[in-house]
């Protein structure tokens, strides 16, 4: 008896050990940090072959259903950079001081979406929410559908570029086969969907050309006013050569597409 007992306590004894060194496996791991880009492994899989679709609505169904999670978790993550940054103006305003943390975060949020450094606290945060903000999910569907030829070009089946984006370093991406004389961009390449995404809508919250957007934005929050693709197209003048009959182009896009486009083009953020 005195044996046995001794196992069973030796037993009960290497398992509470277990159970410790695993919950301390599990609460020593880094945890997600509020800025950390969100990226998926389905992100990574290879797009879809639109070509092969021979009827229209289903070729536009699985488009806009290939692209809707990812825009979907991108909005989600610039919806908490954004709380996050409400949270720090009002320490801000009520004069509490930033912990440490919070000043590390804030200084990447500023070289991550421009914001000059040297400016009061106040208004640094300030230019950071009117940068930081949800694009809405029927404008990014129909753009990417424009800017792709509904995901059938090379540059999104190849490099997941579903937008356009060029870059400007050698071997960054694709080298347009029309590529002006002398000019030295490439069309970017990607490794994942969710990279692309967040460097699409990152670029539209940021770059100078696309300021008029921004402040369409920010006025219909203001006044609690729906933010719409139709209406946030108009500050994307600067996106195309073409200008407005781009914008126009857009605009028609969503309206036609209301039908695939409906349970998103009705969604407040």
């Amino acid at each position: 008896m005195h044996k046995r007992e001794t196992f069973k306590i030796v037993l009960i004894t290497l398992g509470v050990l277990a159970v410790i060194v695993i919950n301390a496996i599990i609460f020593t791991e880094d945890e997600p940090d509020i800025l950390d880009i969100p990226q998926t492994v389905e992100a990574k899989k290879p797009v879809p072959n639109f070509s092969a679709y021979t009827d229209v609505k289903e070729k536009k169904e699985a488009f806009f259903n290939y692209l809707r999670p990812e825009i979907e978790k991108q909005n989600a993550y610039l919806l908490t950079l954004r709380h996050y940054v409400q949270t720090l103006y009002r320490k801000a305003l009520a004069n509490e001081t930033l912990s440490e943390e919070d000043m590390a975060r804030l200084e990447w949020l500023e070289e991550e979406y421009r914001v000059k450094p040297t400016q009061p606290l106040k208004s640094k945060l300030l230019a950071l929410l009117q940068k930081i903000d949800v694009l809405p999910a029927e404008l990014v569907l129909v753009q990417a559908a424009n800017e792709s030829a509904w995901g059938t070009s090379r540059f999104a089946r190849k490099g997941y570029n579903f937008f356009g984006l060029w870059c400007f370093s050698k071997g960054c991406g694709f080298v347009p086969n029309r590529r002006n004389d002398g000019a030295s961009h490439e069309v970017a390449k990607f490794d994942s969907l969710s990279r692309a995404t967040y460097t699409y809508m990152r670029n539209l919250n940021r770059h100078d050309a696309y300021a008029d957007l921004r402040e369409i934005r920010s006025r219909l929050r203001a006044n609690q006013i729906p933010i719409t693709g139709v209406a946030l197209a108009e500050g994307l003048m600067n996106y195309s050569e073409r200008g407005a009959a781009y914008v126009e182009e857009l605009q028609t896009m969503i309206l036609f597409n209301e039908e695939f486009l409906s349970e998103w083009y009705a969604l407040l953020y």
